[in-house]
């Protein structure tokens, strides 16, 4: 198969496993909407799949550049193509097993793990971009904790300001105010997100010799301004399917909510990708409205919070990184038996 077509194919997997990355996140942007009964799961699926298609307008694509630079790319040696087609492989089967499995694993560590499991079956531990993946490896456990930190505090905060209204006024006030927080976490999950899969194409342009290493994408020049959009609109459309099986983890098993609950963990999940987006830091969405949600159920009780499902999620921080990539360089070494290169 020659390089053009192999670059063609790579690109509509990419998209695939952006819209498949929408399918297994959309419990991230509205689990806690649907288990409060704000929305129903319809609507808040379109919902969440409107504001993940706008955030291409708000934040600029940082995270893009990351993912593209995890894997030194030598754009004179053909299988370094390869080595993007075979890591997007690897992070799709392992998200499918995850999703099948109703264990909200991260689709942002697959698709680090599977870059760098191809990329060190290809040429060696020398190929990875220690700097980029140490500054991800960093945010696995800073993300979720920073969600949880967040989410005590504005639940603390919330509930001191409203210590003497009525639960049925809150109750109300918290429903319209959780379309609005609710929003800002789609925003925050399609703007840190989207570009994940940006950076694999732009990863992909560049070992194949038609983007140059320096290339930046922009809005406003057609030549990468199709990356912007296909990506931000393949994870509206996931989203749009949504992924029943790890809503019901999410929003009904984790913890017991309210609206008012909800409210402050989708704002605490929302105000710490704005941050991780803004410093180009790909974290994952999963783990970042887990540990919100953990959070705000902490400040109810400690029996708010179902550990069990806790455990599972801590359990795939560790997991998801090397299992993709393991998953990645097997696809590697078979791709390798069939390719001329």
């Amino acid at each position: 198969m020659s390089i053009p077509t192999i670059v063609i194919v790579t690109i509509i997997i990419a998209l695939i496993f952006d819209v498949i990355n929408g399918f297994h996140d959309a419990a991230n942007s509205i689990a806690t909407i649907v288990s409060t009964k704000v929305l129903s799961p319809r609507a808040a699926v379109f919902w969440a799949a409107f504001f993940n298609f706008i955030a291409m307008f708000i934040f600029a694509p940082k995270v893009a550049s990351t993912i593209a630079k995890i894997v030194h790319i030598d754009a004179s040696d053909p299988a370094f193509v390869y080595v993007v087609l075979t890591g997007l492989l690897g992070a799709i089967i392992w998200d499918l097993i995850t999703w099948w499995w109703g264990l909200p694993t991260s689709s942002s560590h697959a698709l680090i793990g599977g870059l760098a499991g191809a990329g060190i079956a290809h040429k060696g531990f020398d190929v990875i971009n220690w700097t980029k993946l140490e500054e991800t490896m960093l945010f696995i456990p800073l993300a979720p904790i920073l969600g949880m930190v967040i989410g005590i505090i504005i639940m603390i905060a919330i509930y001191w300001i409203f210590r003497k209204w009525h639960l049925q006024k809150i109750d109300l006030l918290f429903r319209k105010g959780q379309i609005i927080s609710a929003s800002l976490y789609s925003l925050g999950h399609g703007g840190n997100d989207a570009q994940k899969t940006m950076g694999i194409i732009v990863a992909l342009l560049i070992a194949a010799g038609i983007f140059d290493a320096n290339v930046e994408l922009s809005m406003t020049n057609w030549s990468t301004a199709w990356i912007i959009y296909s990506c931000h609109l393949a994870m509206a459309l996931g989203t749009a399917f949504g992924g029943w099986k790890i809503v019901k983890t999410m929003g009904m098993k984790l913890s017991k909510l309210k609206p008012v609950h909800g409210f402050c963990a989708e704002t605490a999940g929302a105000m710490t990708l704005f941050l991780a987006t803004q410093l180009g830091i790909p974290v994952s969405t999963t783990h970042t409205i887990s540990g919100a949600i953990v959070g705000v159920g902490i400040t109810s009780r400690r029996s708010g919070v179902n550990w069990s499902i806790v455990s599972r999620i801590v359990m795939a921080w560790f997991v998801t990184i090397p299992f993709s990539a393991a998953v990645a360089a097997i696809c590697f070494y078979t791709v390798k038996i069939f390719a001329l290169y």
